[in-house]
């Protein structure tokens, strides 16, 4: 038999994932999409992993990769998806500012845990790759036809990537929706011109393959530590981890108007070069959870190599000919 998840492991099915989105997806309009583009989203992914071209295009591509089946009805409309409405200033900035610190951080680790979910269902998925002596299926992982984002099972390959694709693209938003690779523009620090926090390393409440393997409760405290006060994201108008779809977005720091950096155009994105530092923080970001997964398959599936046999399933385009 193959190897299965450590009892141990804690696990969130797609089934529990599926309870978890149910709600707000019922209700959520089609409206404009508010991430980094498609083809940024594409260019951060390709830069990030050294994967074969067509795994690659299957991951990374602009309209039909798994990195942005977040950005397709309805998803895209989730505010959790988008690591959106985590938006605090400080009493300094704001007396009087509608969310609270703690508020905030509490839609941000809704954020997170879309990805530590997704980390779990993919190493969960990956499990199909190889029989029990370590060989690789081929017909578990042939990329002759393209790969389909919807939940629904299909080839194990296809289901990793989908469960990565779609955990991955809000830590790549963090990075254009946040103030925490930013530098301010010059003059008052204010609902319009939040503070930015300058920073350079990847986020340490990011920490997805580790928190895959604690409990909810004893990650969601370590990562509330981690959580600087002054970080924000952008209020942008869809539903939250509440159910809740603001009105509008009027006394608070807006996505639309104060903070994204979705494009080289974005109002956000010119002071310091704040594009460039997004991009530069999202591709070390996917390239530190593309490592910390492998790392997860080998510990996790260690008999027969296979783990080390997943891995090489998903980085060829013909694993069953190049995986020995």
């Amino acid at each position: 038999m193959p190897h299965r998840l450590s009892p141990s492991r804690p696990r969130t099915t797609y089934t529990t994932l599926a309870a978890l989105l149910t709600a707000v997806l019922a209700t959520v309009p089609i409206g404009p999409a508010h991430a980094f583009t498609g083809g940024n989203h594409e260019d951060i992914t390709r830069a990030a992993l050294p994967w074969q071209p067509v795994t690659l295009t299957e991951m990374a591509d602009a309209r039909d990769g798994a990195i942005n089946a977040n950005d397709h009805p309805p998803y895209f409309e989730v505010g959790p998806l988008h690591c959106d409405n985590a938006d605090y200033l400080e009493p300094r900035y704001a007396p009087d500012y509608p969310r609270t610190r703690d508020e905030a951080t509490t839609e941000l680790l809704a954020c997170i845990r879309t990805s530590v979910t997704r980390f779990r269902n993919a190493v969960e998925a990956a499990d199909g790759l190889v029989d029990a002596d370590g060989k690789v299926r081929a017909d578990q992982s042939d990329l002759s036809s393209h790969c389909t984002w919807d939940e629904k099972p299909q080839r194990a390959k296809c289901e990793v990537l989908e469960q990565l694709g779609r955990g991955w693209h809000q830590i790549e938003d963090f990075y254009s929706h946040s103030n925490w690779t930013d530098r301010a523009a010059p003059g008052p620090i204010g609902l319009e011109n939040p503070p930015g926090l300058g920073r350079t390393e990847v986020a340490p409440f990011l920490d997805i393959g580790r928190y895959s393997g604690m409990k909810d409760a004893d990650w969601t405290r370590d990562a509330r530590t981690l959580i600087p006060v002054g970080l924000t994201t952008g209020c942008y108008t869809d539903v939250d981890s509440t159910g809740v779809k603001p009105a509008d977005c009027d006394g608070r720091v807006s996505h639309n108007r104060a903070l994204n950096k979705d494009t080289a155009a974005s109002a956000r994105s010119k002071p310091d070069d704040n594009f460039r530092h997004a991009t530069a923080g999202a591709t070390a970001e996917i390239t530190r959870q593309w490592n910390d997964f492998k790392a997860d398959l080998l510990k996790t599936y260690p008999d027969h190599g296979r783990g080390a046999q997943m891995i090489c399933a998903l980085v060829h385009d013909d694993p069953a000919g190049a995986c020995p």
